[in-house]
């Protein structure tokens, strides 16, 4: 039920990306649709469609090619969006309707839709309570282990609160449905606490200890009264000097320096 809604939350995030689509005015946000997104979109769809196909009719290994094909597709659209098209403050509209839909459907597949794909295809599926259900749960375990610790270092690195939000979810979505393996629960509890504990973080870091390095000291001018600049100062020196009826500089004694 959880992840039923989450995909529901992608559907409705594509109707609005649709909607800013035909509405876009902003050169920046145009840019985003085209070249951070473009036909990427069109073409998961299509892939996400075929693979539910597939998997009604068992035919796994396709179903798998379809998740991994997929699966790079959405790769390649949003490292473009978190590096030439980053969110901005100024445009919420880009964030909620463009990065946010295509940062949740990047990560279902990513968690959970290709290793259940690839698992089912590979034959590493047994029923709860069989001795191979907790003795081959190795292979899971390093799965979600390894998919949440680069979704950890994402939200800390990009401070990313929609990835935190999307990879909690699924967390949530994991650890909740029963019956699970201990070492999948442990893991998908402690990430539940990691991704919002990293976020907060790296926001604390950024703000405080990193914008404390960056404060330096700032040289002030001198006071007015004691100040001129040298064209000034020259100036001054030369009217002195045409004042006197002096045509060169003019020379100092040493001894009445040595004196004073």
């Amino acid at each position: 039920m959880i992840i039923a809604v989450y995909i529901v939350v992608i559907y409705v995030g594509q109707i609005g990306y649709c909607i800013l689509l035909v509405l876009a005015k902003k050169p920046e946000t145009k840019s985003t649709l085209i070249r951070g997104v473009g036909l990427v979109l069109v073409f998961a769809n299509w892939l996400m469609a075929l693979w539910a196909v597939s998997w009604v009719l068992q035919w796994f290994l396709l179903a798998t090619i379809l998740q991994g094909l997929l699966l790079l597709l959405l790769i390649y659209s949003n490292i473009a969006l978190l590096i030439y098209h980053v969110p901005s403050r100024s445009r919420p509209f880009d964030t909620a309707l463009i990065h946010a839909p295509m940062r949740f459907f990047l990560i279902l597949p990513l968690y959970l839709v290709f290793p259940i794909s690839l698992f089912v295809t590979l034959g590493l599926t047994y029923p709860p309570g069989s001795e191979r259900y907790t003795r081959d749960i190795w292979p899971g375990f390093g799965v979600a282990l390894g998919t949440n610790l680069v979704g950890l270092a994402v939200i800390m690195f990009r401070r990313d609160i929609v990835w935190c939000v999307a990879a909690t979810w699924i967390c949530v979505s994991i650890w909740t449905q029963r019956p699970k393996a201990v070492p999948i629960s442990v893991i998908a509890i402690l990430f539940t606490a990691l991704h919002p504990l990293g976020l907060i973080a790296s926001y604390i870091y950024t703000t405080f200890i990193k914008g404390d390095e960056r404060t330096g000291r700032i040289a002030l001018p001198p006071d007015d009264e004691h100040y001129q600049p040298n064209h000034v100062n020259a100036a001054h020196t030369d009217n002195q000097q045409r004042q006197g009826g002096q045509t060169g500089p003019r020379e100092i004694d040493p001894e009445a320096v040595w004196e004073s």
